[in-house]
């Protein structure tokens, strides 16, 4: 009866052990998606913008986001950002999308997070494929300049 504290103690750095493990699983898996689904994605959109004569560009944070920065047209100035986001010590690849664009090159950027791809399992995170997420892409950002163009302030 004396030594039960030394059980749980025991319990308590195998749990820590397991967390630990999980959070460097879920940052492999997400480093993985970025770099076999999502930037590849990135990299096609990007082509195909600049037919448009639209830049964009790829921005990482390895481990932590990767964002796909599209330009106004013929500028250098950032319209929209399609940015994906693990956060700090997941255990699960429960990703978190922020949107961020401007209406005009001189407004202030606004700002929203939520879920990457709602309604899509952590586990099925791995299972997407590019196509999916350029057009996740795609339809946020033709939204977001829909918006743009029909809102008045």
């Amino acid at each position: 009866m004396g030594n039960e504290w030394k059980i749980e103690l025991a319990n308590f750095f195998e749990e820590l052990r397991i967390l630990e493990a999980s959070k460097q699983e879920t940052l492999k898996d997400f480093n993985d998606f970025c770099e076999f689904v999502v930037e590849p994605a990135f990299e096609n959109l990007e082509d195909e913008l600049s037919q448009y004569e639209i830049a964009s560009k790829i921005i990482k944070v390895q481990g932590r986001s990767i964002a796909f920065q599209i330009n106004f047209s013929k500028s250098r100035i950032s319209q929209f950002k399609y940015i994906i986001v693990l956060p700090q010590g997941s255990l699960k690849m429960r990703l978190k999308l922020t949107l961020r664009g401007r209406k005009t090159k001189k407004s202030e950027a606004k700002e929203a997070t939520q879920d990457f791809m709602e309604g899509i399992d952590p586990f099925q995170m791995l299972d997407l494929d590019k196509e999916q997420v350029i057009q996740d892409i795609i339809e946020k950002y033709r939204d977001f300049i829909f918006k743009s163009i029909a809102a008045v302030e």
